[in-house]
């Protein structure tokens, strides 16, 4: 054995044993981890125990009581979702907590990692600004108002600049007038559901100004 490799094996030995690829290997991402409902929580303690870097966003919204008492809750910011940051070889680690389904997929059986940047801003930023769960809407998909006198009523998102509005038309004499919306008033409809209206009005689209 030469010099160089008998060093090699010397300070290959006081090497700790971590039981992962040498560092130079270990590429940690971040990926998205579906929980059973409502474990999110759980499943976060259970990472902690582990000693698994995870991230679970939480809003904080007050909740008032029958007695008219009020209490602020912890409540995931994306339910049934906790973001972890580890190697794709761990994931057999991830998959053994207790209240965990799956890795959200990519292609064929991978999970997808996501963008390193994006988590890494919200873990930064969420706690500077508030944040609340919003429906996804996307374009072309249809959305009911869920909330105040025009709950019911459907419509078609449109991407534009600017807030929410709600484009109603009254087809009989084929008037249209604009309605500013909040997005957290709407929530998606499939596609293909047809439109409800009341009356004689029928909504065109959900459009921003």
């Amino acid at each position: 054995m030469s010099e160089t490799e008998h060093k090699n094996l010397i300070l290959s030995a006081d090497e700790p044993l971590t039981g992962r690829p040498p560092e130079k290997l270990f590429t940690p991402n971040w990926f998205a981890v579906y929980t059973s409902p409502r474990h999110e929580k759980r499943v976060a303690q259970c990472f902690i125990v582990r000693e698994i870097e995870h991230f679970l966003p939480l809003y904080h919204p007050r909740h008032r009581w029958a007695d008219g008492s009020t209490v602020t809750l912890d409540l995931p910011l994306f339910p049934g979702y906790i973001f972890v940051h580890i190697d794709r070889s761990e994931r057999v680690r991830i998959l053994e907590a207790p209240g965990v389904l799956k890795l959200v997929g990519g292609t064929g059986r991978q999970p997808a990692a996501l963008p390193e940047a994006e988590i890494e801003a919200l873990r930064a930023g969420l706690s500077l600004r508030r944040a609340e769960p919003c429906p996804l809407l996307t374009v072309g998909q249809r959305a009911r108002i869920r909330s105040g006198a025009l709950a019911g009523m459907e419509g078609v998102v449109v991407r534009q600049k600017g807030g929410l509005r709600v484009v109603l038309t009254v087809e009989l004499i084929m008037q249209s007038v604009a309605v500013e919306v909040d997005a957290a008033e709407l929530e998606p409809l499939d596609s293909g559901t047809p439109g409800n209206a009341k009356g004689s009005a029928t909504w065109l689209s959900v459009r921003t100004a």
